[in-house]
């Protein structure tokens, strides 16, 4: 079987950060889904840092309604050792339609399509580095994962190792394979995205441009996700991206600590975070600037920067940049949104559940 070996300085990246993140609401109703933070990074930034790892440094961003946050966020690209082109998708029209839209920015190389709300822990280096040794006729490669619930995604059939048929959110799922938010083409897709029709909920599928690809006979293989991989479209998955993130800090300390504060386990303390009569317990960390005064952190909590938590109980949670609490006990599994107010007005009931959208203040009884 003849391969043609291609330089991975070739390959370019689509990343997709358009989507209006619904079920993240109230948060995306101010806020990029792409940019909600897990361990205090933006999600969407564990991505860009995966492509350019790879050795991708030409990276188109797709961006709806949140284009000039995604832009104020990622910039030129430089920070991350890229340059990042920006392509305006005004409505939501599907993923193919993506494609479809970055013609021009893409020409006729190789690339990588990545999902910015996923997290993937293998990466993609392995990946762009086995596509470009690809046998000839492969002209795509997809990324799938065993799931406990396919209906949700794109399902792949497998026989005898090979991709025979894809399908688009299955009321009877041909399997348990989900397509993860990763994908690698060659410059055949274009004639894919171009071919196929809109799906019945109006959209370009690229499921349907693949299993174009497939009913003409071009080659596209299968990989099977090593390690986790978490789509991190609502609270819980966020949650669970923001735990498996934390366990792979160095934990370190570059704040305040004072006689009655401790840290146990592995806990990060950025630059100016202050700790007063509070305790911190790992994994954790605590952003710049945030103040702990008479406070529990307890694990898998990530508080970003330029927060005040007084008094209060924390756990299992995500609380975003410049989020006041006092006076709880306690929140566990919690999105708290930037610059949220949440205090108790008279002593209540323990274990409070929160989603809690940005500017918002609450007070509870």
């Amino acid at each position: 079987m003849p391969t043609t070996a291609r330089n991975v300085d070739a390959v370019k990246a689509l990343v997709l950060s358009g989507g209006a993140g619904t079920r993240l609401r109230p948060i995306t109703h101010t806020s990029a889904k792409q940019l909600v933070p897990v361990a205090n990074k933006p999600i969407l930034f564990f991505g860009l840092e995966a492509l350019v790892a790879a050795g991708i440094t030409e990276i188109g961003i797709i961006v709806g309604h949140t284009g000039d946050e995604i832009r104020e966020a990622v910039g030129d690209g430089s920070a991350f050792g890229a340059a990042v082109t920006y392509i305006d998708q005004p409505d939501p029209l599907g993923l193919a339609h993506c494609v479809l839209i970055a013609r021009d920015f893409l020409g006729d190389d190789s690339f990588v399509m990545y999902l910015g709300d996923n997290l993937l822990r293998q990466g993609v280096t392995d990946l762009v580095a086995g596509f470009a040794h690809r046998p000839a006729e492969v002209h795509a490669q997809i990324l799938l994962a065993r799931v406990p619930d396919p209906e949700r995604f794109g399902v792949a059939e497998v026989e005898g190792g090979r991709v025979v048929r894809l399908v688009e959110k299955p009321v009877v799922p041909p399997s348990d394979l989900a397509l993860v938010g990763v994908y690698l083409f060659d410059s055949r897709i274009h004639d894919a995205v171009r071919a196929i029709e809109p799906s019945p909920r109006g959209e370009l599928e690229i499921t349907d441009a693949i299993q174009w690809l497939l009913d003409r006979g071009e080659g596209v293989t299968h990989q099977i996700v090593d390690g986790w991989w978490i789509d991190t479209g609502n609270v819980e998955a966020l949650l669970e991206g923001n735990r498996l993130i934390l366990e792979t800090l160095e934990p370190r300390n570059d704040g305040s600590i004072d006689e009655g504060s401790r840290i146990e386990g592995r806990v990060v303390v950025e630059a100016g975070a202050q700790l007063v009569r509070s305790l911190v317990r790992g994994p954790a960390i605590v952003g710049a600037g945030t103040v702990l005064t008479d406070s529990y952190v307890g694990p898998f909590s990530s508080i970003a920067a330029g927060c005040t938590i007084t008094d209060s109980e924390v756990e299992h949670s995500v609380v975003l940049t410049g989020a006041t609490i006092s006076g709880l006990r306690r929140i566990t599994d919690s999105l708290i949104g930037q610059h949220t107010v949440i205090g108790r007005s008279t002593s209540g009931p323990t274990g409070t559940r929160l989603v809690v959208g940005d500017h918002a203040r609450v007070e509870l009884a």
